[in-house]
């Protein structure tokens, strides 16, 4: 499984700063059961265990940067020791995934029903070619407002204490979208050069986004980074299962960090 999972997305392809692939686990053992996850924490390895599963399939990588330790008495330490303990696999898929055609943010664009998909930054070096890239561009069935549209996603996305909010005019024209899953302030200006009508990502900033928009960019929605990358987990599970005699569950649990949104009420609602 670890060689057709290397197969569909790659090594080569991850960022060099990225850290994918088998992190734990024996090459030689049956795999019966797989969760697949956006991020591997502690709620999602309980659920792991709880199910029997034998392989977690993990979008987020546990061991991103480095460490001097994995003692018990650590966070990642922890994780990693119940694993072991448990004979459960851990493999990632991370940038080498966002890039991959399909990949994370065809996954997004499609619960958003965007049609004509083609990279909002097309992919360089060993992953070049074949529609691969960060990101997606798309078009609207009908075109939506700003507000329309950002209650749209709202709709369309995993549900998330963060929600969703929007930066332009409410009454705003949109037809064309780019979108990427997980953090995407790194490529406003991409959206802004493709001339599209809104761009979809999580994690924006106040200042990029304020200069972004006083420079004429597209409106701007950003959602919970969960939740842009959930939808990939549905499109993995079904190959896993298609590929091999195994029962793949999609892990539900919100893993975002964030858990509680209040509005003002003195603040209008344009939604």
């Amino acid at each position: 499984m670890v060689d057709a999972l290397d197969a569909r997305y790659p090594r080569n392809w991850a960022e060099s700063w990225d850290r994918v692939g088998l992190v734990l686990g024996e090459f030689e053992r049956a795999v019966t059961r797989v969760l697949c996850v956006v991020d591997c924490v502690p709620e999602t390895v309980d659920q792991a265990l709880a199910i029997g599963a034998d392989l977690i399939v993990a979008h987020h990588p546990l061991l991103l940067k480095p460490v001097s330790s994995i003692a018990p008495d650590t966070f990642k330490g922890r994780i990693v020791h119940r694993l072991i303990r448990a004979e459960v696999a851990l493999y990632t898929a991370h940038t080498n995934a966002d890039v991959a055609n399909p990949g994370v943010s065809d996954a997004l664009a499609a619960r958003l029903g965007l049609t004509g998909l083609r990279p909002l930054v097309p992919a360089e070096g060993a992953a070049a070619g074949e529609g691969r890239g960060v990101g997606r561009i798309g078009t609207l069935a009908q075109p939506l407002t700003l507000a329309g549209f950002a209650a749209l996603v709202a709709e369309r996305l995993p549900a998330t204490a963060a929600g969703v909010r929007a930066a332009g005019d409410p009454g705003r024209q949109i037809r064309t979208v780019a979108v990427s899953g997980g953090a995407g302030d790194s490529f406003l200006a991409d959206a802004a050069h493709a001339g599209v009508d809104a761009y979809l990502c999580a994690d924006l900033r106040h200042h990029p986004v304020s200069e972004h928009l006083a420079n004429g960019g597209p409106a701007l929605l950003d959602a919970a980074h969960w939740a842009t990358e959930r939808p990939w987990l549905d499109d993995v599970a079904a190959w896993l299962g298609a590929e091999f005699p195994v029962d793949v569950v999609v892990s539900d649990l919100d893993t975002d960090p964030w858990t509680v949104h209040a509005a003002s009420a003195q603040k209008e609602n344009h939604s």
